[in-house]
């Protein structure tokens, strides 16, 4: 089967696919996994194709500060120099030169035939010989010409393919090198599909028996060895649902805390994609308590709604809003936005996407939401401020400016409604690392307001 590029037929379907997510996620700022998602519907690649244009398009993004280092040595040239689709190109023959089984020979040769169709023959010329001069070292042996001496962020950011200022925020939080490279080593492979049973819809045990392995620590996980979730019949009919057992676990935490009185209203602040909303809401709905999901933007409230059925009411609208300071909440969930640099294994294009100077307004949102949490939940509640990143400014740094303002909230040791997790650290919040517990790097705060 043929694709379509630069108006060129080309008899490799798998890596125009993959030029054309990459060129899309460079130029225009598209995500890896959506335009990916709808590029490989609209080609109908078989499977085999499907799973190297996948590798392709999240290796290449993956390991891009390793290939762009290499590649800006043997192009003798900055890479900001290039063009946006030969970069693209050479950042796919240097995935398939030294990461993929792929021959040399090969993926030199099939790079150069594409280029030749997408970006014309005098590219493809240039893109031949710095292939070449590529396939020359393996990958380990370019790290070790290139690495920086007596510079310890500047050699894990090029060995692991971090941009420097996350090395240093991963840093911080672990205060520990040997812990830092293994946290970096994780984000660069690939996350298990893991899946969660919602309670009164399906079971752990009807996930085991389509294939699935009982995660560590949620008793609602199992993870998908193989397959694809969406041939899963309890995830098509909405009773199980792709989820990260990190994730899980911060649902499972909030709903777990004992509360004196009454705990029938239930609320999620910023909802979408709607992933704990649907937890939460299944677990309330067993206990006679019924959430209300917030979302602001109507994209992802409209996901929101379609994940978690008709015992959630979802509202399109500010989680800030003053609207919510009813102190009549029980529990309330603040999964904060973040820059999901808890996350990287499974969205490696936000490694690159981010900026620290998103961090300043990010934390501005999270405290404003947090605030207007603590202003929702009543006397006695429970709430859990989380987010899928590690880094302390959108951590502890926002909790303890938080705690500062609001004197009759406590913090609650969260490490007791995590049974069975290992490595939590001295709480009372809990922090989750990838290299440690098998999950995303999530954090989870568990706060009740005493007056």
């Amino acid at each position: 089967m043929s694709g379509r590029a630069g108006g060129r037929a080309v008899k490799d379907p798998a890596r125009t696919v993959a030029f054309h997510v990459l060129l899309a996620v460079s130029n225009d700022g598209a995500y890896a996994n959506l335009e990916l998602s709808r590029q490989l519907r609209s080609k109908n690649l078989n499977s085999r194709d499907a799973g190297f244009a996948t590798e392709l398009v999240y290796g290449s993004i993956r390991l891009q500060g390793s290939y762009d280092a290499i590649i800006a040595e043997c192009a003798a040239r900055p890479v900001p120099q290039l063009d946006a689709g030969v970069l693209v190109l050479l950042r796919m023959g240097a995935h398939q030169l030294l990461s993929m089984d792929v021959p040399d020979h090969a993926a030199v040769a099939t790079t150069v035939d594409l280029a030749r169709a997408v970006v014309g023959h005098r590219p493809a010329g240039f893109i031949n010989a710095v292939l070449r001069r590529t396939s020359e070292r393996d990958l380990d042996g370019w790290i070790r010409e290139l690495a920086p001496i007596a510079d310890r962020v500047g050699e894990l950011s090029l060995r692991y393919s971090h941009p420097r200022w996350l090395v240093e925020e991963f840093h911080r939080a672990l205060s520990d090198w040997q812990e830092t490279e293994e946290f970096l080593d994780a984000n660069n492979r690939p996350a298990p599909v893991t899946l969660v049973a919602r309670p009164g819809r399906s079971t752990v045990d009807e996930l085991v028996a389509v294939g699935a392995t009982r995660t560590d620590f949620s008793t609602l996980g199992a993870t998908l060895a193989q397959g694809d979730p969406g041939q899963v019949a309890a995830v098509v009919e909405g009773r199980a649902g792709v989820q990260d057992e990190g994730s899980q676990l911060v649902a499972l935490a909030l709903a777990s805390v004992p509360i004196d009185g009454a705990d029938a209203s239930w609320l999620d602040l910023c909802a979408g994609p709607g992933g704990k909303a649907a937890l939460l809401g299944a677990i309330g709905a067993q206990r006679g308590a019924r959430l209300t999901a917030v979302e602001l933007q109507p994209h992802r409230s409209a996901l929101v709604a379609h994940a978690v059925g008709e015992s959630v009411e979802v509202v399109t609208a500010d989680g800030t809003d003053a609207r919510w300071a009813t102190s009549s909440f029980d529990r309330v969930l603040i999964d904060a936005p973040c820059t999901g640099a808890g996350a990287l294994r499974r969205r490696p294009d936000a490694r690159w996407r981010r900026q620290p100077a998103d961090l300043e307004s990010l934390q501005s949102l999270q405290e404003s939401l947090l605030m207007g949490g603590l202003s929702a939940v009543r006397p006695g509640g429970v709430v859990a401020y989380a987010t899928c990143s590690p880094i302390l400014s959108e951590t502890r740094d926002v909790l303890a400016r938080v705690l500062k303002q609001r004197p009759e909230v406590v913090s609650l040791d969260a490490r007791e409604w995590f049974p069975g997790v290992p490595a939590l650290g001295q709480g009372p919040d809990v922090q989750l690392w990838t290299h440690r517990q098998g999950t995303d790097a999530m954090y989870c705060a568990l706060l009740q307001r005493t007056s």
